[in-house]
């Protein structure tokens, strides 16, 4: 990046650059001293040697403050922008943008908190703290939007920055963390569950105070470990997340992991206890005024009402999730609010109302690589709703669908219910062969895994 002022004599009051390249104190100084058509020497005066600008050029030594002022003086600029690459003036304006830009992402505002973060970014005049904060909260916001890819290169550009001596190494776990949970988003688990793992570690041997991080990271990790069907694992991580959540008395972090929680004991059919858990999760939403988490769990526990075998009362709770939804304006949630309630009247024989409400939720979706899970599974209920029609040819089409979605997220288990259904669908056919070799696979894909 150019440094893009004009040049200034060393005693002048010509207005100093708003960027200046590099990111630590000696790159500024060197690019100050350059921009004044200064040697070392003349900007060494009588006060140092040459070889001493050199060495606070080089970051060989790291200058007093009085050191700092001088220099300040020297070249024309305000000595915090000598400290940090911007003046007080500028740094509390990018500092109001970042905590507007955080506040929107707080708010599930992300589409607004991407452009908020990238007019930050571009005040922050290479002041690498604040460029780390713009790129981890942009990396963030654009991978809750689903733009998964874009979030990708910009959290790669952050953890770069990262790895300068400046920052610790709870500053470099968060970033991981962040690629871990995109990593997660696109449904490459062992890749995230490396880069959860890695963070752990960053966070854990930094010996700072980063508990809030720790139980973020342990939350998204039970995650992983829930899609790799290792549910003990994603337990002991829930456990863990929710200790720490429950010693800082977040109400916000001790909500997600009461959530997480809810899942792993959905998934291990604890059926009361999830519940239990989805409801603690829910009052917590509801006292912080989150729709949207709100909204989601109402969904969770639509699900596990029709686990419990109370399929109107699943049906409530997912049309008081869809409403959520949609008055949070959050696409995805209403499209998976749609698939279940898909899901619970194709359970119910109501096949045309399972096929709009699929159909509805697909739409939503299309496009979504964060939502492959859901996709598939509404392929499933859309297919099982043709096939009970007699539309056999438009049902294989979309168990077809279902288990290449499936294939993207590498879960053999998830695949064979596809295949069942393209057993069963073989069986309407009559070809009694066909369907006894995908249950065959099925069955063979469920052992492989561990439960």
């Amino acid at each position: 990046m150019s440094s893009g002022f004009s040049t200034s004599s060393v005693a002048g009051t010509a207005s100093h650059p708003r960027t200046t390249t590099g990111a630590t104190l000696g790159d500024r100084v060197r690019a100050l001293r350059l921009a004044a058509g200064l040697t070392q020497t003349d900007l060494a005066g009588e006060r140092c040697s040459k070889e001493y600008v050199s060495q606070i050029e080089r970051g060989k030594t790291r200058p007093t403050a009085e050191t700092v002022e001088w220099l300040a003086v020297r070249l024309g600029v305000d000595p915090q922008f000598v400290v940090r690459g911007l003046a007080v003036e500028t740094r509390t304006r990018v500092e109001a943008l970042l905590m507007q830009a955080e506040a929107l992402a707080e708010g599930h505002r992300y589409e607004e908190a991407i452009v908020a973060f990238r007019a930050a970014r571009a005040e922050t005049g290479g002041a690498a703290e604040l460029d780390l904060r713009a790129l981890a909260g942009e990396g963030w916001s654009l991978m809750q939007h689903g733009e998964l890819r874009q979030a990708i290169g910009v959290l790669v550009a952050a953890r770069e920055l990262s790895e300068l001596h400046q920052f610790s190494d709870v500053d470099r776990a968060d970033v991981v963390f962040r690629l871990g949970a995109c990593r997660y988003k696109l449904s490459s688990i062992a890749t995230a569950v490396a880069a959860l793992d890695e963070a752990l570690e960053l966070a854990e041997r930094s010996g700072l105070p980063c508990d809030l991080l720790r139980a973020q990271i342990l939350a998204w990790r039970s995650r992983c470990r829930r899609r790799q069907r290792d549910y003990e694992a994603a337990r002991d991580d829930v456990e863990r997340a929710l200790e720490l959540a429950r010693a800082m008395n977040d109400p916000r972090v001790v909500a997600g992991a009461y959530f997480q929680a809810s899942l792993v004991a959905e998934k291990q059919g604890h059926w009361i206890l999830s519940r239990q858990y989805a409801q603690q999760a829910k009052t917590l939403y509801q006292q912080l005024n989150d729709a949207r988490n709100t909204g989601r769990m109402m969904l969770n526990l639509g699900g596990l009402q029709l686990q419990l075998g109370k399929p109107d009362e699943a049906i409530e709770h997912l049309n008081a999730s869809f409403a959520l939804a949609v008055e949070s304006g959050s696409q995805p949630d209403a499209a998976q609010a749609l698939g279940s309630l898909a899901a619970v009247h194709e359970a119910l024989g109501d096949h045309v109302a399972a096929d709009g409400y699929a159909r509805k939720a697909l739409a939503l979706l299309e496009g979504r690589e964060d939502f492959i899970f859901e996709i598939g599974q509404s392929n499933v209920v859309l297919g099982r709703s043709l096939m009970e029609r007699g539309r056999l040819d438009e049902a294989e089409q979309c168990f077809r669908a279902a288990d290449a979605a499936f294939e993207r997220m590498a879960s053999a288990s998830y695949r064979a219910g596809a295949w069942v259904a393209l057993g069963d669908l073989a069986g309407r056919r009559g070809d009694a062969r066909e369907a006894a070799r995908l249950y065959r696979n099925a069955v063979e894909a469920l052992q492989d895994n561990r439960f």
